[in-house]
């Protein structure tokens, strides 16, 4: 699946436009400047909806005011406070480079194959080695407890904010309020409200609460509701702290993999071999029919016995494993893989096959 490129501009603006939208749609994974329009972005971000493709006519619709007097009231009879409600609505007013961020972020047209070459570079690497090494008696210890091994949640930590340096800038109550007062995708006002019980509970300060310019927040990237429903306390001091505490991020990435499928027992995959002729394999196993656009653009699983049958292997040439669990084939430009169930929790992170290739690879390499 080749995610697309503007290539107007000049060498440099189009390779930092590259780094920013293929990682974290609005999202997936950070990079190299303290601003959510430094972030990559395959198709969405992580553990996001995934968004309509194309633009679509903004909804006729009232005054920002207007429209916020309605969210006010709604919100008090949810049972967020007054005091938060008059705090975080204060001085409020849209963003315009947040609609403008939406609705023409640029085309790109880098492959699967190149996206992984150019978003594992030998720095990236390096570095993500050295703060595994750094955290490496926390990642364990969150690892036990969770059933996560520590190199992939180092890996999507890695991904999602660049080691915990970049995880955005924009204050997340003014950009989720412009996305829903827009009204072009509605669960904007969902997590809005899921923003606001976030300072109601006092887990961060209104002030600090910053993030991506579609508002998704610290280090492990997650939306407002994804962090109501997986930000973990693993420090014990009574905050679920994704923005400044390591175990607390560590164990919210891996909190979010295991609820969604994460099994510690199997590994997510393997680059694979194809045979020459693949009008057997196109024949014999067609693409899933449902899920979102990454698991449409992968096969209806088969067991590995299966695959062998018609004549994969793996990279190296030999024969596949033989153990009892399916995989489904996902096909790059020149670097094939079968996945296993654990991939597909990844994709539930962010469901774009160059975010999740890349989190297993890395994590592989970590090992």
């Amino acid at each position: 699946m080749p995610l697309r490129v503007s290539i107007r501009q000049p060498l440099r603006t189009a390779v930092i436009l590259a780094v920013c939208l293929l990682l974290c749609a609005w999202h997936p994974a950070a990079v190299a400047a303290q601003d959510d329009t430094q972030r990559e972005t395959p198709d969405v971000a992580p553990d996001r909806p995934e968004l309509p493709s194309g633009d679509s006519p903004a909804p006729a619709r009232p005054s920002f005011d207007e429209w916020l007097d309605g969210v006010r009231e709604e919100a008090l009879a949810r049972g967020i406070g007054q005091s938060t409600l008059n705090a975080a609505f204060a001085e409020l007013a849209p963003l315009p480079v947040v609609i403008e961020r939406d609705r023409g972020q640029a085309e790109f047209s880098f492959t699967l194959d190149q996206y992984i070459e150019r978003r594992l570079t030998t720095i990236m690497i390096r570095d993500t080695r050295r703060a595994y090494r750094r955290h490496r008696t926390l990642l364990q210890r969150v690892s036990r407890r969770y059933g996560v091994p520590p190199t992939v949640i180092a890996s999507v930590w890695a991904l999602e904010s660049n080691l915990g340096r970049f995880s955005g800038v924009r204050p997340t109550i003014a950009a989720l309020a412009t996305l829903a007062w827009d009204g072009r995708r509605q669960f904007f006002r969902e997590e809005l409200f899921a923003a606001l019980t976030i300072v109601d509970r006092g887990d961060i300060e209104l002030a600090s609460l910053r993030g991506s310019w579609a508002g998704a927040m610290g280090q492990p990237q997650f939306m407002p509701s994804s962090y109501l429903r997986y930000a973990q306390d693993f420090d014990r001091d009574g905050r679920k702290d994704i923005w400044r505490s390591p175990g607390d991020v560590f164990a919210s990435i891996a909190y979010y993999l295991k609820e969604n499928g994460w099994n510690n027992r199997q590994t997510w995959g393997r680059e694979i071999a194809l045979p020459s002729d693949m009008m057997a394999i196109n024949a014999a196993v067609p693409l899933r029919e449902e899920g979102c656009r990454a698991m449409r653009g992968m096969t209806v699983p088969q067991p590995l016995s299966r695959w062998s049958e018609l004549k994969l292997s793996l990279k190296n040439g030999r024969a596949l494993p033989r153990t009892k669990l399916d995989a489904s084939l996902v096909r790059g430009e020149t670097r094939n893989f079968l996945v296993y169930p654990n991939y597909e929790a990844l994709l539930a992170y962010n469901c774009a096959h160059a975010y999740a290739l890349s989190v297993g690879l890395l994590s592989d390499r970590l090992r």
